[in-house]
């Protein structure tokens, strides 16, 4: 048995390893390219995570109505694209979620098989609103320069800013995870995520700090947006603890409904909402953050 645990380790290694080097050209590749490349791409992401989080709920008592939660969640991915403006963008999301949530209630009356109908309906609307809803920003943060009047064709500051939450949030995980198994003593959410310390939390905000403040020294140059290392500094610390707590609300969802992944489609690393969680809440807050900021400056 002894001999077992290393080799699943290595396994399980091995398949994280294929994913990323997989995985990470293709979405850097997407992101430079922008337009319909990169919004098929977060459409793909949406769709599976947007199928997970009703399967979630599912397995907490509800019904959610996977075949329309998942192509609204699509829906708000391409509208994002199509309309890049916050303002036009937030109208037309709002209409879908609305239609969504009408027809989800019509659909939870008449099926007799729904016992829920209210925890059912906000499961179908919420996990459209959760995966689609925050995801889409990744093009809206994209398309930022080109709202302020950029050449299409000079895509770096656009790349940039949407490399800005990626990187501050994978480099805050990655130190988080890292400095909890080694000195991590105090758990920061025993009920939650008994997984989690202290300890890995204030070195995940480290790490995210100093991956903004170094990312501001690329991007306080550009015309558009420029984030100043102070500037970015702040920001990676504020996409740090959204990070957190969005990996801390998935962490909470699967222990409600008793599972230890939302999925296994990419292996080793659990499904797409395992994957992502951190930031369905640090890219909306990204976007904001970076407009504050263009405002400010």
């Amino acid at each position: 048995m002894a001999s077992e645990a290393p080799s699943a380790v290595s396994g399980e290694l091995r398949s994280r390893s294929l994913v990323a080097v997989v995985g990470i050209p293709v979405a850097l590749a997407a992101i430079h390219h922008g337009g319909w490349v990169l919004t098929v791409l977060i459409a793909a992401i949406v769709a599976v995570a947007a199928w997970e989080c009703c399967d979630l709920a599912a397995r907490s008592g509800a019904h959610p109505f996977r075949w329309f939660s998942v192509p609204a969640a699509v829906v708000l991915v391409v509208l994002a694209d199509g309309q890049p403006v916050l303002g036009i963008w937030a109208g037309h999301a709002f209409v879908t979620l609305l239609l969504l949530g009408t027809v989800s209630l019509v659909a939870a009356v008449m099926v007799s098989k729904v016992e829920q109908a209210l925890f059912s309906v906000s499961a179908t609307v919420f996990g459209a609103m959760y995966t689609g809803g925050t995801l889409a920003f990744v093009i809206l943060i994209r398309r930022l320069p080109e709202a302020q009047g950029e050449f299409p064709g000079l895509r770096i500051e656009g790349f940039l800013l949407v490399l800005l939450p990626l990187l501050v949030t994978w480099a805050g995980d990655t130190a988080a995870y890292f400095a909890g198994k080694q000195f991590g003593r105090r758990r920061l959410a025993p009920r939650t995520s008994p997984g989690k310390t202290v300890e890995g939390g204030i070195a995940g905000l480290a790490g995210s700090l100093v991956t903004g403040l170094f990312l501001g020294f690329f991007l306080e140059g550009h015309a558009n947006f420029p984030i100043t290392p102070a500037a970015g500094a702040l920001i990676g610390l504020l996409l740090g603890v959204a990070g957190q707590l969005g990996d801390l609300a998935e962490s909470r969802f699967k222990r409600e409904a008793g599972v230890k992944d939302s999925g296994r489609l990419l292996l080793g690393h659990g499904g797409v909402l395992d994957r992502f969680d951190a930031l369905f809440l640090a890219i909306p807050l990204a976007y904001g953050l970076i407009v504050l900021n263009g405002i400010l400056a």
